[in-house]
């Protein structure tokens, strides 16, 4: 009976002590699990994105970048938070082999998933281009390239190419009539042809029914009503004064004149910190000299802003033919009929211009 008690009671001990090591394990393997899982859920969906204070920033991957330097943009100011847990995900979702070039908004809190798969899909934010107060080819390709990856030098090859213009309408003179001043959504790498073929586009757009069926009422061409946007542009910054000096240069066109307008002989010059015309100016030899030469140069001498293209659409129907800027520097000017009137409004002007000692 003893013996019997005694092997029953070990195999009872050796039972529990199998029961005890099964345990420990299912423990083991569920606190590696959850290890595991804390590491994945950490890696992959945890918010690694830090931005000091900031709801969003945005970061231009350069075409052409690799891995290294995607990691030095990113970790630059302390962008992401665990490193390691972002470099370990990139390499398993193979990130590293598909560097994809673009302008990409990061927000706070975002995780290693939703950054990566942001970044390689290529799901990039588009940018708000902007351009106005230009004069010619070189600044807007300037203008331009400060903005998108595309360089300058690509862009104002194109803007000179006078076979490629053909295929929207356009000449070396004229080809900035094509960039309507707004505010446009483009991919910050977009291509320069691309870039072309988005502007022309907003150029088709631009002309809507109403604004051709009012080209054919004045008897203009849209590069007609650009050009004199242009004069009337750099004639006055008054939105509500655009329509009258419109109006004087319509009346001068349609009549037959000369249309004598200051700004183009600066733009012929190239010297646009010219602030006083001087007779002398009016001799130069140029076909943007409307001295010299009748009608409209061949091209704007700048991008005309929108108002100044519809205040030639809607120009002022009025008798005056001569206007002068006013003596107080406002912007606004003295409009008249006759060439006498003219004259002593041009006096007064003369009279500030040499008070303050602007000479040319």
């Amino acid at each position: 009976m003893p013996n019997y008690y005694s092997s029953r009671l070990k195999r009872e001990k050796s039972r529990s002590r199998r029961r005890q090591i099964i345990l420990i394990i299912i423990a083991l393997l569920i606190m590696g699990g959850a290890i595991t899982g804390y590491i994945g859920y950490r890696m992959i969906y945890k918010p690694n994105v830090w931005l000091n204070g900031q709801s969003a920033a945005a970061f231009n991957i350069k075409s052409g970048s690799t891995w290294e330097d995607v990691k030095q943009m990113l970790y630059k100011n302390g962008t992401i938070i665990h490193r390691e847990s972002f470099e370990r995900l990139a390499g398993i979702m193979k990130y590293p082999d598909h560097i994809k070039s673009g302008h990409y908004i990061l927000k706070e809190g975002m995780s290693n998933k939703q950054i990566i798969t942001k970044l390689r899909s290529k799901q990039q934010d588009p940018v708000k281009l902007v351009f106005n107060n230009i004069r010619v080819k070189e600044e807007l390709a300037g203008h331009i390239s400060e903005q998108l990856e595309t360089d300058s030098v690509s862009l104002l090859r194109l803007l000179n190419d006078a076979d490629y213009l053909k295929k929207f309408g356009f000449t070396t003179d004229n080809i900035i009539s094509m960039f309507i001043p707004n505010t446009y959504e483009v991919y910050w790498d977009i291509a320069p042809e691309k870039f072309m073929e988005k502007m022309h586009k907003e150029y088709l757009a631009f002309w809507t029914d109403k604004r051709k069926a009012r080209l054919t009422e004045i008897r203009l061409t849209e590069l007609e009503a650009i050009t004199m946007a242009s004069i009337v542009e750099k004639e006055t910054n008054q939105n509500d004064k655009k329509p009258d000096v419109a109006g004087v240069y319509m009346n001068r066109l349609h009549d037959g004149w000369l249309l004598q307008a200051d700004p183009t002989l600066v733009y012929a010059l190239g010297d646009f910190s010219i602030k006083r015309v001087l007779n002398v100016y009016k001799t130069i030899d140029s076909p943007y000299n409307t001295y010299k030469y009748f009608g409209l140069p061949p091209g704007p001498i700048c991008l005309p802003s929108i108002s100044s293209i519809d205040a030639v659409l809607n120009f002022r129907q009025h008798q005056y033919m001569y206007f002068c800027a006013r003596e107080d520097f406002s912007g606004y000017h003295n409009f008249a009929v006759t060439m006498n009137e003219h004259l002593l409004n041009a006096a007064k002007y003369q009279q500030a211009l040499n008070q303050k000692g602007i000479m040319k």
